[in-house]
Parts: C-alpha cells; structure tokens; sequence
C-alpha cells in the first residue's frame, strides 16, 4: 500500500498489499498523537524504513510498562509508524495510507472513548492482549 506524510517528502509501501488487522484507539496517547478523538493504525510485519526519508522519531512509555517508538516525518511532522522494539508487527499509522479499508477495524480503549462506538464494531474496553 502506498503511504506518504502530508508533506510527500516521506514515501514507502507497506510489505503487504492490505494490513493483517486495523485498530481504532480510543487511548488517551492516540487522542494527544492525533489531536483528535481517536487514532487508526494498521498492523505490517516489520519492515525497513527509507534510509534517504527524513524521519525522526519520538519515544514514549506504554501503558504496559515498554516503550513504543513514533516516527514522524522531520519536514512536516506527520506520524508514520509506530515501533514497539519486542515485536515482530509495526504500526502504520491509518492517515497517511492510500485507500485503507476501515470496514473491519476493531476498536480498542472504548473505556476512553469521547465519540461515540459505532454499533456491532469488535470492541474492546482497554487493550486487547495482543495488539
């Protein structure tokens, strides 16, 4: 899948042509990245970001205790990627994939959501136990 910052100066394809799951986060930390009421990001297996992309990148603890690594467009400051370095999955965030389907997306941390859930969605309260 095709994916760019907003500015384009950030561009790479996903290693498969569709996510193996899509979650929409209702946590506090995905309302703060996306300054607004939720955050979408599309699970790859890990993958090699564009050594030539100007990236930078932004670590923040998780609510489990590790550490998760933001990656974030240097030009314009849209994030990317998200990293958690004990896993084999990576993160893309939802906004900056062409044409991702939203159709089956789980949503995670509904305890924190302020709009509301749609209605028959998969949902979970917090997170799941494995993300």
């Amino acid at each position: 899948m095709n994916t760019t910052c907003q500015c384009r100066a950030t561009t790479f394809r996903t290693p498969l042509p569709a996510p193996l799951a899509v979650y929409i986060c209702h946590c506090l930390e995905c309302q703060r990245q996306s300054a607004s009421a939720f955050g979408i990001s599309a699970r790859f297996p890990r993958f090699v970001l564009p050594a030539a992309a100007p990236l930078s990148c932004y670590t923040r603890p998780t609510a489990s205790g590790g550490a998760v690594h933001c990656y974030f467009c240097s030009k314009c400051g849209s994030r990317l990627v998200h990293d958690n370095a004990d896993r084999e999955l990576v993160s893309v965030k939802g906004g900056c994939i062409e044409g991702l389907d939203l159709s089956g997306a789980v949503h995670i941390w509904c305890k924190r959501a302020v709009v509301p859930v749609p209605e028959g969605v998969v949902r979970w309260e917090g997170e799941p136990g494995v993300v």
